[in-house]
């Protein structure tokens, strides 16, 4: 691969590996284990892998090594780790640096699962964990100590949109010697330059936009090569986190089509948005890429203007009228993914952030009436109106 490449020709082309039989698309190697040539070979490889060299399928695989390259060449990292899920990832960065008596300062608009990792797990083992405005860059620098580890947001949140100043926070964390760890899902490896921007190691959850067609589950976790194999192989390896090569494959599939689907998601999305600013049934309409959004010149700066795939709608009538609403759909499916081709509707108060306690889904803006939209690839003007028609359901 040519490092002078586009970012839509590393996606085609990136990491590809080819058997002696020279197949056009990349081979899926379903196989638990690699067999060596002698003992001595055997003895070599686990005192240490060379290039293209594996030993279970634990420890690596030739579909999710290119899997791993590509998406590393796409979001300009030295490495990658690819990990069964979304939440492989997040788990597997943050523990694989963290111990007893550190410290790490986290955004508190996280998904319910994020939140639980951070709240539930890790506290049981004697990491201190403070949790701010991700928004507000005093609160950043008022939690930032001398002995914070590790500093954890989502460059956008789910479900509210709020964008999150990746390099300014980044500069702050930076100062205390704190490595930032950054959950880029809802900004897609498409939009976002997150390591450009300062972030350290980048999470995405690839069931979501990398995939973008429902099929499988899988994450992947981005940094240096040191940090990669350093710090994050040896652990997944020994914990089991790994991703399934079938699952890989699928995923390098979707990198091939995923600048061409998020940017036709992205226009679609603002449409939509644009389309039903003001409607009386809601109390408020959440969208990046609208001017009236409060981060919408970091949105300018941080990810070129795209707003994203995905909107919120908060209706007046509350979880009733969400309801309503979600009932009088007729294109969007009702779901709890995101990135999909396939529009889907989300009521988060109720599924993805449901256990957040109801003071904490208050000060996070999650309330009765929101519904999470992500914007698939159907027709902009059969969205909106059956959005439209919808919401009239709603209003009763």
């Amino acid at each position: 691969m040519r490092e002078t490449w586009n970012k839509r020709t590393k996606l085609v082309h990136g990491g590809t590996r080819r058997s002696q039989y020279n197949e056009v698309s990349e081979a899926i190697y379903l196989t638990q284990g690699f067999v060596y040539d002698t003992a001595e070979q055997a003895e070599a490889r686990f005192i240490e892998t060379g290039p293209d060299e594996f030993i279970y399928a634990r420890y690596g695989n030739p579909t999710v090594a290119m899997f791993e390259e590509r998406i590393a060449a796409l979001e300009g990292a030295e490495d990658a780790f690819a990990t069964a899920s979304g939440m492989a990832a997040v788990n597997g960065a943050l523990t694989s640096i963290l111990k007893a008596g550190d410290h790490v300062v986290s955004a508190k608009a996280l998904f319910g699962s994020c939140l639980y990792i951070l709240e539930n797990i890790l506290t049981r083992y004697g990491v201190e964990v403070t949790f701010v405005d991700g928004t507000d860059l005093d609160a950043w620098r008022a939690a930032l100590r001398p002995d914070t580890k590790a500093v954890f947001f989502e460059s956008m949140s789910n479900p509210t949109l709020e964008v999150i100043d990746i390099a300014a926070v980044a500069e702050l964390a930076h100062a205390v010697g704190a490595t930032v760890v950054v959950d880029n899902v809802f900004s897609t490896p498409v939009f976002s330059n997150a390591i450009e921007q300062g972030a350290d190691v980048v999470i995405y959850s690839a069931t979501k936009h990398i995939d973008g067609q429902g099929r499988v589950l899988g994450g992947v976790i981005l940094g240096t090569r040191d940090f990669i194999r350093g710090t994050v192989e040896p652990y997944m390896k020994h914990t089991g986190g790994s991703l399934s090569p079938f699952n890989a494959w699928t995923l390098l599939k979707g990198l091939e089509t995923i600048s061409l689907r998020v940017n036709a998601q992205a226009e679609t999305a603002l449409e939509l948005a644009q389309a039903l600013s003001g409607h009386p049934a809601l109390s408020r309409l959440m969208y990046p890429g609208l001017e009236d959004h409060a981060q919408h010149a970091l949105v300018q700066r941080q990810l070129g203007g795209k707003g994203g795939t995905v909107l919120s709608l908060d209706l007046k009538g509350g979880k009733d009228a969400a309801f309503r609403f979600l009932n009088a759909l007729t294109i969007p499916v009702i779901s709890n993914n995101l990135g999909d081709a396939k529009s889907i509707a989300t009521h988060p108060a109720t599924t993805t952030h449901q256990r957040l306690s109801e003071e904490l889904k208050s000060e996070l803006g999650i309330t009765p009436g929101l519904v999470r939209f992500s914007v698939g690839l159907e027709d902009a003007g059969d969205l909106i109106a059956d959005l439209t028609q919808a919401l009239a359901v709603a209003e009763g």
